[in-house]
């Protein structure tokens, strides 16, 4: 008798839940509330309507991520527009999509390793039309409002932290917590650990709070400084570009490349999920 695989998540389209990743997630949810009560012969059926299917909806959720549409907009296939949304809220309350986000991780450093020697972070600014949390005037946008995302990735880019903040809110003030905010353990001082920035990034304040993490900070002077430090023969350059390619990756999901959500934890779960996808799409490649 041959055994059937699970469907790779080539084998779908993107808006489409592989059941590769189906049985990544499934563990991950929280185990729904019986209908049944009592114990033995005092056990009796309460009633009410049984509990929707949690594939169909986590596949909905994805469906939304993917295209960028409303929630009512969703197709009938996945439920109700108001089903998806409810149990989207209560899986964010839940931490579902973070856990994903960490299990992703996880495998991916058991598979092929995380690079911790070399990382990079940077912001990017998302336009915000409803406002809500952690929203701001865009100074680059005739002050609309938007909403700034600060990425931590490894050496390939797998994304191992994020954090979101008003658009007007430099990005330096934003490192720390996004530093502070890594999903999955960091090695140990003995293991040299660079982080790379752009110029943005230049000044005191990122050196302090890169060295107190025990990070080597790298950030190239600005046009306009008076030195110019000299890179050593046979050292290997700073690599800032992979932070940059990572966004490029989470602005392929068209739910965050507007945000919608007025929730600050709807908006990062929905990050969450894209990082989750990221990760385990690498996983199996």
């Amino acid at each position: 008798m041959s055994v059937q695989h699970p469907a790779h998540y080539r084998d779908v389209p993107a808006w489409q839940l592989s059941d590769s990743f189906w049985q990544r997630i499934k563990p991950l949810l929280p185990k729904p509330k019986s209908r049944f009560r009592g114990r033995g012969k005092k056990r009796r059926n309460v009633g009410g309507r049984r509990p929707a299917d949690p594939r169909r909806l986590m596949a909905g959720i994805l469906y939304v991520l993917r295209t960028g549409c409303q929630w009512n907009a969703a197709p009938k296939e996945f439920g109700s527009g108001k089903t998806l949304h409810r149990y989207f809220q209560l899986w964010t309350r839940k931490r579902v999509f973070k856990r994903m986000w960490r299990a992703g991780l996880e495998e991916y450093d058991e598979v092929k390793g995380l690079e911790w020697k070399w990382q990079a972070a940077d912001a990017a600014i998302t336009k915000a039309p409803l406002g809500g949390e952690a929203t701001g005037a865009n100074p680059t946008d005739r002050a609309k409002r938007g909403t700034k995302r600060s990425l931590l990735v490894e050496g390939k880019g797998l994304p191992l932290a994020i954090e979101v903040g008003p658009a007007h809110r430099h990005e330096v003030k934003m490192l720390a917590e996004t530093l502070d905010a890594i999903v999955v353990e960091r090695p140990g001082p003995s293991e040299q650990q660079n982080l790379c920035l752009d110029k943005g990034y230049c000044g005191e304040p990122t050196q302090l709070e890169g060295k107190a993490r025990g990070y080597e900070v790298h950030v190239p002077d600005k046009a306009n400084a008076k030195k110019k430090r000299k890179r050593k023969r046979g050292r290997r350059k700073a690599r800032r570009w992979v932070v940059e390619v990572t966004h490029s990756w989470l602005n392929r999901f068209r739910r965050l490349l507007v945000r919608w959500e007025k929730k600050k934890a709807n908006y990062l779960s929905m990050l969450y999920f894209a990082c989750a996808i990221i990760c385990w799409r690498k996983c199996e490649l």
